[in-house]
């Protein structure tokens, strides 16, 4: 039976990711079979979490999936760990509004009945840090805060210092200082962290991680506060014979898939062929998947590979099923412009430029509901999903069909989602648990239009 504890913050920025990996190391190195998650709408750091445990990480989402999804995906994949590891996001308690936890970290950790470790940015800190800790252990009642993390302490006495203060105010358990090293901070940029596929967190780093965690927090305790997790009963259901080839772009452009979003399609039936559009061939299958990543950066690279660009505007041309989110659609649309302003030619699909200038980000929960018969299922069909872009595009030709309702809290609703064909593109990213009959919808569609051909 696995263990199971969240690592949390106090805000953004105070090192989580790093600890994480670190404690993700150290219990590897030990030999124990370690499961991470992430909470909330990242591919970034789950990306991470694979590089160091060899298996993937699976994000748990309140808003999205809701809790049953949430508890399911849990016990379903640490049944065959001995440790796992749940990486929060934003502050413990920042969710969608400032009223409740709906969409948090500590709304997950009340899921999961799990005991909650604190990380504290130290550097600017000392009996403070005291204060903190202790609005965040009663904060809400409900919710087991059974340790603290001081990160980025600038000396062992400053560490000693901030422990103490903790010590005489909590009863949570202060499991150790962190002294500030800038070496070992991974590099970040307009989406958040460069990601895993790039080498940012090579042997070295991950080595050096895992002994600066070993070092300086009991790790011991922290896995002795680790609470059990049960799995649920095993479906007695077999998985669905292969029906579809799937086509999914994964490389350094393309990169951002739901590790769940991926097994939804498998249990539904589909064979996943992952292939490169920055450097290989259009593989032979029935539908592509295009999720989201960094086109802009490999936007040279994507345009000098004629032959892919060319097969799959062909492909869509055919009618066949094409699903494409947010860096998937900026590679179908006609042109790219890159972050210095250079205008790269892409598939042209869909028949407009995306730019990168002025940058404008959008972020937001969003859901999303169908307005006409889609790849993805009828119209009707409403599922969860969010965006987080830094580009624009330019005005899409009012022929174009929009057969997507957007929602987000605080907005007008407004049209989106380009059905041209068979091909669907949209700057949300979709995730499959929200609603199941979006995978199944779209493994049907690629299989009927296999049987036709």
């Amino acid at each position: 039976m696995a263990r199971l504890l969240v690592v949390a913050g106090t805000s953004t920025g105070v090192g989580k990711t790093s600890i994480t990996l670190g404690l993700l190391e150290a219990w590897h190195r030990r030999g124990l079979r370690v499961q991470a998650f992430k909470i909330g709408p990242d591919f970034l750091d789950p990306g991470f979490h694979e590089l160091v445990t060899g298996r993937p990480s699976y994000n748990l989402d309140g808003w999205m999936c809701g809790r049953e999804r949430v508890r399911a995906c849990v016990g379903t994949h640490a049944r065959d760990a001995d440790v796992a590891v749940v990486e929060g996001m934003m502050g413990c308690f920042d969710g969608v509004d400032g009223r409740s936890d709906a969409g948090s970290t500590a709304e997950i950790a009340r899921w999961l009945e799990a005991p909650v470790v604190l990380v504290l940015d130290a550097w600017a800190l000392a009996r403070s840090a005291g204060a903190i800790a202790l609005g965040f252990e009663r904060f809400d009642p409900e919710l087991r805060v059974a340790g603290f993390i001081a990160n980025r302490v600038g000396s062992d006495g400053h560490g000693r210092l901030v422990l103490d203060a903790i010590a005489s105010a909590c009863r949570g358990a202060p499991l150790g200082a962190i002294a500030r090293n800038e070496a070992l901070v991974l590099p970040e940029r307009h989406l958040g962290l460069v990601s895993a596929v790039e080498g940012t967190l090579g042997p070295d780093k991950l080595r050096a991680l895992g002994e600066t965690i070993e070092r300086s927090l009991d790790v011991d305790r922290l896995l002795a506060l680790a609470a059990p997790v049960e799995a649920p009963p095993r479906s007695g259901e077999r998985p669905a014979a292969p029906s579809a080839r799937v086509g999914v772009a994964r490389d350094e452009a393309f990169q951002f898939y739901y590790a769940e979003n991926l097994e939804m399609l498998r249990a539904a039936g589909a064979e996943l062929i992952f292939w490169s559009p920055l450097a290989g061939e259009l593989p032979d299958v029935d539908g592509l998947y295009f999720g989201g990543g960094y086109p802009e950066l490999y936007a040279a690279r994507l345009a000098r590979n004629v032959a892919a660009r060319e097969t799959v505007r062909r492909f869509a041309e055919a009618g066949r099923p094409i699903y494409a989110e947010c860096g998937g659609l900026m590679y179908l649309a006609e042109t790219l412009e890159d972050l210095d302003g250079v205008v790269h030619p892409m598939v042209g699909v869909l028949p407009t430029t995306v730019r990168m200038k002025p940058r404008r980000m959008a972020l937001g929960y969003t859901e999303v509901t169908l307005t006409g018969e889609t790849p993805l299922g009828r119209s009707g069909t409403v599922a969860r999903g969010h965006e987080f872009h830094y580009s624009t595009l330019d005005r899409v030709p009012e022929r174009i069909q929009r057969v997507y309702r957007l929602s987000q809290r605080g907005d007008a609703e407004r049209a989106e989602g380009y059905l041209i064909g068979r091909t669907l593109m949209s700057y949300v990213h979709l995730h499959f648990a929200s609603n199941p009959e979006l995978p199944r919808s779209f493994v049907a569609a690629c299989a009927a239009r296999a049987a036709r051909t």
